[in-house]
């Protein structure tokens, strides 16, 4: 059943399936990219900070094997000896352990955003399982981390076996220098040998990254199915969407037709196309559309209009006009003004109240 599934997640995952994915803690993670800018964080700490702490413990050191006589060794001497000398070490080494602690954060959070999943607190008994770490050591995930263990030895190897080869007639010369000379020589060394691997391990871990990906969108795949119903979620029910449009529709359509009673006059393709409006003189601007329809709705508004004897004048050209240029309780269009204004006039003296003047 799970490879069945398998086979039908054929759809890139959407921004909604990335994010629960996100929350259950499941993000794309190199150790790779970690561990490359953890290996930045030590070189630029070294650096800034490598001069001064070798100094640091250097001071300390030379206490101990100068000055042995005067170091008390009973029981609270050997307290505040102890204390004092963590104390020391924890100022020496405080620079450079912040800015480990900093490239180590960094790793994590140039991958993907902080996030806190409850779920990674849950004990999961599957990992205890022999079969599921059997499958786990041989699986593709296994074979993989093998893989990649082995090429990365090799060529963060063969990076520093490049700077160290042609340097080994230095290594040779070592115990015939000052001190100064060998921390020199060894400190020049130590970045040439770090900034290869640097070079080595970032190669590597863009391939690393680039991998994680590619299996971060797999494992997140959706079905077509899976798609449907994130839709269905987001939008809600197409079938109710569509039998809450057709209850507002039918609304909408009850009010018009209350409204056509009270109209002024509709005009009317014979057929095709009516549309009501309502004019009165003093009280609004221009003639307002207060119902309109087409084909049976067209002959239900005549029917009611001539009902409640609202006169209906037939004129195809300005009845088609006014219905694609105009929406319902909405003045009509300026470039009507004159016909429309015509057609009230005349119904208006027919029913022998004063013709109104055109508006606008």
């Amino acid at each position: 059943m799970a490879d069945e599934d398998k086979s039908q997640q054929t759809e890139q995952p959407t921004a909604k399936r990335l994010e629960q994915a996100r929350e259950a803690g499941d993000v794309v993670k190199s150790q790779e990219v970690s561990a490359f800018v953890l290996l930045a964080g030590g070189t630029l700490a070294i650096a800034m900070f490598g001069k001064s702490t070798a100094m640091g413990i250097g001071n300390l050191l030379t206490m101990f094997i100068e000055q042995p006589e005067q170091m008390s060794v009973d029981g609270a001497g050997l307290i505040s000896m102890g204390r004092g000398v963590m104390l020391h070490l924890a100022l020496v080494l405080a620079p450079f352990t912040l800015v480990l602690v900093i490239a180590g954060l960094a790793g994590h959070v140039l991958q993907s955003r902080p996030g806190f999943s409850p779920q990674k607190l849950l004990p999961d008994f599957g990992k205890i399982s022999p079969l599921a770490g059997f499958k786990r050591m041989f699986g593709l995930d296994g074979w993989v981390n093998l893989l990649k263990g082995l090429l990365k030895i090799a060529i963060v190897g063969m990076a520093i076996w490049t700077q160290l080869w042609p340097a080994r007639g230095m290594l040779d010369a070592i115990l015939a220098q000052t001190a100064v000379g060998v921390m020199a020589d060894m400190n020049h060394l130590l970045f040439r040998v770090l900034f290869a691997a640097l070079i080595a391990l970032g190669v590597i871990a863009g391939a690393d990254y680039i991998f994680q990906r590619i299996r971060f969108i797999q494992r997140n795949r959706m079905s077509k199915q899976d798609i449907k119903e994130e839709l269905r979620q987001n939008d809600g029910d197409p079938m109710i969407k569509a039998k809450v449009r057709q209850i507002r529709q039918e609304r909408a359509r009850k009010r018009m037709m209350a409204a056509v009673p009270g109209a002024t006059v509709v005009i009317a393709n014979p057929t095709h196309f009516a549309v009501a409006l309502l004019y009165e003189n003093g009280k609004t601007a221009a003639p307002i559309c207060v119902a309109k329809g087409a084909d049976a709705l067209a002959l239900r508004i005549r029917a009611v209009a001539e009902e409640n004897d609202v006169p209906v004048v037939e004129n195809p050209p300005l009845a088609r006009a006014l219905f694609a240029s105009v929406e319902i309780d909405q003045a009509i269009p300026a470039e009507h003004y004159k016909a429309v204004a015509q057609v009230i006039g005349y119904v208006m003296r027919l029913s022998g109240k004063m013709a109104p003047q055109a508006p606008g």
